[in-house]
């Protein structure tokens, strides 16, 4: 395995065009041609891994696994490459031989997969033979995406649109988005931004409009534009339930310089300040470092803040005996935890907290996405249609161009 690191509503986002087989799968209808699940879920761990490393060896390089971070060991175990969404689509994308990414993550990150793969310049490459993204269960999504659907999107930029103009307003989605926010910035001069290149994606939008429209987590949002100067004042939190301005008056509107979404990740939610005040107490020279998805209230007093990929990079580059409380994900500090047993590390809640979703990728959902592949059925695909992937290209080049 490679190693990457070192750096409902009814309005929920619309899901991709998919296959009628697709369709049938994430509903829980299996054709007659496929394996059924329910099988896979009685089967022991080591039979299960016996089967799926017999589909990669199989399939070889024409087989990519994708595995983020914040997935299961048991999973991880079995993937070709490590690292965050954003990281492993572009790296799968640049892979000659694969013909088929099983993305361990959840939706919008195989739908990037999709549109980073399959962009014209690879398929040519691939002398006209698109890749097969496949998400083995459907019911692995994003509760930081889900707050924010493209109709919620469309209808406050229409509203905001009333008092200010939008032409002069640069939209901005981070990577943990539905493909159609994507496809929205690109067609409204706007761009994508992941956690660790936030500030630069800003600093390139400010030179292109008056304001920014931030979307779907307000934390980041927030926590990024406030190193740059500006205020709490100057960024309204725009609340797509609220009748009127996303709950705001209009001079909040019209003095804003980010009007951020009201949307944020489950996980990186409940920490508290509490948290870190306790950890300071109870082992003194205990140092705090989380990711910016974390409210502000517990960004501003950390030691470090950062990315996924700089959490793992700092820790890999401390010193020995080196004590931590680490603010993300459940499965990546007990990962950290193991990898490095010179350092003492903590998770930084009492409260143990994963992400749910993604803790729906498990071995039986794996084992059984591979078989039916290696059966010539592909259960699970995720296509995103033509429309949506050529503007969303177009905000994802935007970031790729952004230094």
């Amino acid at each position: 395995m490679t190693d990457p690191t070192p750096n409902a509503s009814a309005d929920a986002p619309q899901m991709p065009v998919m296959a009628a087989q697709t369709q049938a799968a994430s509903a829980g209808v299996e054709s007659e041609s496929q394996l059924p699940l329910a099988p896979y879920k009685t089967l022991s761990e080591e039979v299960l891994r016996e089967r799926i490393e017999a589909v990669r060896n199989h399939f070889g390089e024409e087989l990519l696994i994708l595995g983020h971070h914040y997935q299961q060991d048991d999973v991880i175990e079995h993937t070709d490459l490590r690292g965050d969404s954003y990281q492993l689509s572009e790296m799968a994308a640049g892979s000659s031989k694969c013909r088929t990414i099983v993305f361990c993550g959840v939706h919008f990150m195989a739908e990037t997969a999709d549109i980073l793969a399959n962009r014209p310049d690879r398929v040519e490459a691939r002398d006209g033979r698109k890749v097969d993204v496949l998400l083995p269960d459907m019911a692995a999504g994003c509760s930081m995406a889900d707050m924010a659907g493209i109709r919620q999107v469309e209808a406050a930029w229409a509203d905001m649109g009333e008092i200010i103009d939008t032409e002069q307003v640069i939209p901005v989605t981070y990577i943990n988005s539905a493909a159609s926010l994507k496809a929205f910035c690109g067609r409204h001069g706007g761009i994508v931004c992941t956690s660790s290149n936030a500030r630069a994606v800003l600093e390139w939008a400010f030179e292109r409009g008056q304001r920014v429209f931030f979307f779907p987590d307000q934390h980041l949002g927030r926590n990024t534009a406030l190193t740059m100067g500006i205020t709490e004042e100057q960024m309204p939190v725009w609340d797509p339930y609220a009748l009127e301005m996303g709950g705001n008056e209009d001079a909040q509107i019209e003095n804003s310089r980010v009007i951020l979404w009201k949307g944020h990740c489950s996980v990186h939610q409940m920490f508290r300040p509490e948290h870190v005040a306790k950890f300071r107490a109870d082992h003194p020279g205990i140092k705090i470092l989380v990711h910016p998805e974390c409210p502000r209230d517990v960004n501003d007093i950390a030691d470090v803040s950062g990315s996924t990929g700089k959490i793992i990079k700092t820790v890999q580059e401390a010193e020995p005996g080196t004590k931590w409380a680490i603010g993300t994900e459940l499965h990546l500090v007990n990962r950290l935890k193991a990898e490095h047993p010179e350092q003492e590390i903590h998770f930084l809640s009492p409260v143990v907290c994963m992400c749910a979703t993604m803790y729906r990728i498990d071995l039986p959902h794996l084992c059984w996405t591979l078989e039916n592949l290696r059966d010539g059925n592909l259960v699970n695909q995720i296509s995103v249609d033509e429309e949506t992937t050529k503007w969303s290209l177009i905000a994802l080049e935007r970031m790729l161009a952004v230094k």
